[in-house]
């Protein structure tokens, strides 16, 4: 399904593909994780609202839960967002939702933003320093944090080594690629992809790491949502 929004994307413009068809099974609640409360509104609330405000980015595509396709362009319209472009049904996997909401990407866009709504408190700073970055020749960039905890590998509940984290990150979104990169990857096989820099690694393409940010938590539990509630009420 594919419905129609108020945005009109510009060609060579910047798109976010903002994903928020995960169906949050950990969270237990009656609905899909993109519209659990965070501060009396739906969770995919405020990561669209700061990114149709961003002057970083020109046009938004919705990857929505099945079945919550009306609800999500209703709330584009509650929240006056008029960057969205459209809003599409988004797949079972991750990297499907993906694929279908940037088959609504402009053919000459030239940059793509990847974007879970489970990381709502996203902000201009850190799509700033994603985008950097692919002016200097990288097809894709991602915002990183050094893992703080000591990594065991384990195999059926005992540990085989523990694991230098001296080069080791946590990934986070949004992500930033070469639109024409990121078309490119999409037409290779799409399993075992863990995000899209994953896919865009796999095709050669270079990817940076930039800083991310400890903001930038991913909601999972009901414990993330209530952190993340609190972050967003202290700031």
């Amino acid at each position: 399904m594919r419905s129609e929004s108020g945005g009109s994307g510009e060609a060579g413009a910047t798109w976010a593909l903002l994903v928020a068809a995960g169906a949050g099974e950990r969270l237990e609640i009656d609905r899909p994780k993109a519209f659990a409360s965070l501060g009396g509104r739906p969770l995919l609330a405020e990561s669209l609202y700061r990114l149709d405000r961003s002057p970083w980015v020109d046009a938004i595509v919705v990857a929505a839960p099945v079945g919550w396709e009306e609800p999500a362009i209703l709330l584009t319209e509650e929240l006056a967002a008029t960057k969205v472009v459209s809003c599409v049904t988004g797949g079972a996997a991750r990297a499907d939702s993906v694929r279908a909401a940037f088959e609504d990407v402009l053919d000459d866009a030239l940059v793509v933003l990847v974007h879970d709504a489970a990381r709502p408190l996203v902000d201009d700073a850190v799509i700033e320093r994603v985008l950097a970055p692919l002016a200097e020749g990288y097809d894709g960039v991602v915002p990183a944090l050094p893992i703080p905890d000591t990594v065991k590998r384990v195999d059926r509940g005992v540990v085989l080594e523990t694991v230098s984290r001296e080069d080791l990150v946590g990934a986070q979104t949004p992500q930033a690629f070469l639109a024409p990169a990121l078309r490119r990857a999409f037409g290779r096989d799409l399993s075992e992809a863990t995000d899209c820099a994953s896919l865009i690694e796999r095709a050669g393409g270079r990817v940076a790491v930039v800083e991310g940010d400890p903001r930038l938590l991913k909601v999972t539990t009901p414990a993330d949502l209530a952190l993340v509630e609190a972050l967003l009420a202290s700031s």
